[in-house]
């Protein structure tokens, strides 16, 4: 057992002395037979014995919904696989959706956490540690209806085409078809002193963990390989996410949001990312070490997600974020977005490698899509800085993009110490290209088409400072390298030769040439 190296302070004082053994309550571990009776059992005696450690041998344990209980460590030893049940062929089901109110402004699995196979909800005090693994192949779905909202443009990324009106009754009936069915791996909901440590996670569903309204959450040494979102860490504050391995072809790995689903609107606050590696391999091929390279397109026929991003619901903002020393792998790289009404403020973002980026390696869009509560006002973004970053085999199509708003700019950006290569082909007429506002479009960098540089394109921004930006391409490239567009206060240093600037109803625009 592995329970001599474990530090976890909660377990004292009434906690069972002893750790439980799920096999002691029932659960066979064969593969065959539904273990989640026992497990939950083994869960309810301990937390109700003071709490403790309910561990889970080598073995395969089939299961439908497991409940997390306080002061509970659910320790996965190596070799042990919790395996989601499929409600076609297992003779059950996952336990319901709750109900929730506030569940107009984002999709159906944002919005709910019991159809999950592992959840906890008000809980203190929980982990899900070891060495083992959690497969949902078997039985978890990554489908899921949207939003109730209907909001045009907003709704999808322009790459899938004009969003469709769905009628009311026709979301009703598609939530309706989600009974008993499962789409995510672990949800936790409105928790506290939160450890998840050394797991290793294998196609689960929508998210392999959403996390809403959580604090104190501490995500460390995992492994996810998965077919939708990896980590999503909705309106929590104090997080710590290292030492991670996210690969997510179809969806994005990392991302912090600040969504509606909770009664009050939280920010996503204090959080710090650093040490993890994020990419869009086939999927499951980082888990078995082979890195496939054989799916090319996103279901959003945009090339591989697998990035670190912060959006895209946003309506409770994003304040006190650091993420550092990070590598990005054929990954869509760095996306902050605020376009729901919230503030995105005080990011530091430092020491990331990016390689094959298939879109914008930098991507800061502020949006009016508002996708929030009615009085909801125009979002900001502002104070962010990005330090030493170094991206190679960039998409053409897609420079180092800042976007903001006529009405509400970009402001106080700081780039440092940025290397960026891109393999180049633009033409002539891309750079002659008149791009749209797309107020209200769902933001991606493909939403604005080619863009009229290659190197770096800044539209409705004030108070840029950039210091050592260094710009090449592979091959020729008909465009400028940057393009400055209602850009004011900007102060560019440190560009070593780069290229052809252009500067459209800007002022105030500093270039110290080295």
């Amino acid at each position: 057992m592995l329970t001599g190296s474990l530090a976890l302070p909660f377990l004292g004082g009434a906690a069972r002395a002893e750790p439980v053994d799920v096999r002691r309550a029932g659960a066979r571990g064969d593969g065959r037979t539904l273990d989640h009776h026992a497990i939950n059992r083994a869960i309810a005696d301990t937390a109700e014995a003071g709490g403790g450690i309910v561990i889970l041998p080598a073995g395969r344990y089939l299961c439908f919904s497991i409940r997390l209980r306080s002061n509970i460590a659910l320790l996965l030893e190596p070799g042990a696989v919790i395996v989601a049940a499929d409600p076609a062929q297992d003779g059950g089901s996952y336990d319901l959706p709750e109900f929730n109110p506030d569940d107009i402004y984002q999709d159906f699995g944002h919005s709910h956490w019991q159809n999950s196979l592992i959840w906890g909800d008000g809980l203190e005090n929980v982990s899900i540690i070891g060495g083992g693994l959690i497969d949902g192949t078997r039985g978890l779905t990554r489908r899921g209806p949207g939003a109730r909202w209907q909001g045009g443009a907003g709704s999808g990324p322009n790459s899938l085409g004009p969003a469709s009106v769905r009628p009311p009754e026709e979301m009703d009936a598609a939530i309706a078809r989600m009974a008993g069915l499962g789409n995510k791996a672990i949800a936790l909901k409105n928790c506290r002193n939160v450890l998840l440590r050394d797991v290793r996670v294998l196609n689960a569903g929508h998210f392999a963990l959403l996390a809403t309204g959580v604090q104190q959450l501490t995500v460390d040494n995992l492994l996810v390989d998965t077919n939708r979102d990896g980590l999503d860490i909705d309106a929590c504050r104090n997080v710590i996410i290292r030492n991670c391995t996210v690969n997510t072809p179809n969806d994005d790995a990392i991302v912090l949001k600040a969504s509606a689903a909770l009664p009050d609107i939280r920010p996503t606050e204090n959080v710090a990312i650093s040490d993890c590696i994020v990419s869009g391999f086939d999927p499951g091929t980082v888990l078995d070490g082979t890195y496939g390279r054989t799916q090319t397109l996103a279901p959003d026929r945009d090339g591989m997600t697998g990035r670190i991003k912060l959006g895209t619901e946003s309506t409770g903002g994003f304040r006190n974020i650091t993420i550092t020393n990070c590598v990005l792998e054929r990954s869509r790289g760095l996306a902050l977005e605020s376009v729901d009404g919230g503030v995105l403020e005080n990011v530091t973002i430092s020491n990331l490698t990016m390689r094959d980026v298939t879109t914008a390696p930098i991507f800061l869009r502020l949006g009016d899509r508002r996708r929030a509560p009615p009085g909801t006002g125009v979002a900001q973004l502002r104070g962010v800085t990005i330090s030493n970053v170094q991206a190679a085999g960039i998409d053409p199509a897609f420079a180092a993009t800042i976007a903001g708003l006529p009405d509400a700019p970009v402001e106080d950006v700081q780039l440092s110490d940025i290397r960026l290569r891109y393999r180049g082909g633009g033409t002539a007429a891309d750079a002659g290209r008149t791009i749209p506002e797309e107020r209200a479009t769902y933001p991606e960098p493909s939403m604005f088409g080619p863009t009229p540089a290659w190197g770096l394109y800044v539209r409705h921004a004030r108070g840029l400072r950039i210091d050592g930006l260094d710009l090449a391409t592979e091959t020729p490239d008909a465009r400028p390298a940057m393009q400055l567009e209602d850009a004011h206060d900007v102060s560019l240093s440190g560009l070593g030769d780069p290229g052809r600037i252009v500067r459209r109803d800007s002022s105030g625009v500093r270039i110290a040439r080295d």
